[in-house]
């Protein structure tokens, strides 16, 4: 039985690439985002289906999760991004524009998520996952974005225990920027150790922790679609930060 998946902001972009990998493995995609022009061009393209929908506005997320018909294998977050990128810089400290700032941030990287997953959840068939994509921000960005990030990792927490018991699991992972596979932070730390040790291992062993946890060597990088393959799953809902060759678990969760 071929899945079915729904793959949000699926138009351009890093969601486009995650809904054609779903397509070439066999899966019948569903596409979504508010450019209807662009969603026709990435179905061409790939081999999906459409449907024109803000995941910030509660009705059209109904009408979206009606669209999708009785069964759903497979929910990726694709939507959100930094929308302070978009808004012109405030050089005042004007609180109608930080209010409008957060909340557009908020909207589009953590409530896009939650309407979206509250309307299809029950659609779910055991053995199905909701995929939520998170940022190395939720750590390290002083901003709206950063903290909308590090709601929705918390979200995914409580989400993963809810859909457990269902058969189901939840995941959230962020992407890094870094080829090395160490966190920014870690990166400076090992930066001294390698000019006084003249050893990079050393040094990458030694800047290998971070908030107790260990970077494992070698892991191979997980993206979307393993994370939604049964024959991957082990039971346990991880929150992973990725970065080529390498990964690091934030938290492991169990039933």
């Amino acid at each position: 039985m071929d899945r079915i998946v729904l793959v949000t902001g699926g138009g351009n972009g890093l969601g486009k690439a995650v809904a054609a990998r779903f397509a070439t493995d066999g899966g019948s995609v569903f596409i979504t985002g508010r450019d209807g022009e662009r969603l026709a061009a990435t179905a061409a393209e790939i081999g999906a289906r459409t449907i024109t929908c803000d995941a910030t506005d509660p009705r059209q997320v109904a009408g979206m999760a009606t669209e999708v018909g009785d069964a759903l294998d497979v929910l990726v977050n694709m939507a959100g991004g930094n929308t302070d990128f978009t808004r012109p810089p405030s050089r005042d400290a004007d609180l109608d524009d930080v209010l409008a700032a957060w909340r557009a941030n908020l909207d589009a990287n953590l409530i896009s998520a939650v309407l979206t997953t509250t309307a299809v959840l029950g659609k779910l068939r055991a053995g199905g996952t909701v995929i939520n994509i998170g940022s190395i921000g939720a750590e390290y960005a002083a901003t709206s974005y950063g903290a909308a990030k590090a709601a929705l990792a918390a979200w995914t927490a409580g989400l993963s225990a809810e859909a457990g018991p269902r058969g189901l699991t939840a995941n959230l992972i962020s992407r890094l920027h870094r080829r090395d596979g160490l966190l920014p932070r870690q990166a400076d730390r090992a930066a001294p150790r390698r000019a006084d040790r003249g050893d990079p291992r050393r040094a990458r062993r030694g800047a290998g922790r971070h908030r107790g946890n260990r970077l494992l060597p070698r892991l191979p990088r997980r993206p979307p679609h393993h994370r939604a393959d049964p024959a991957r799953q082990r039971g346990r809902p991880h929150h992973q930060v990725s970065s080529g060759q390498r990964s690091a678990i934030r938290w492991t969760m169990s039933w």
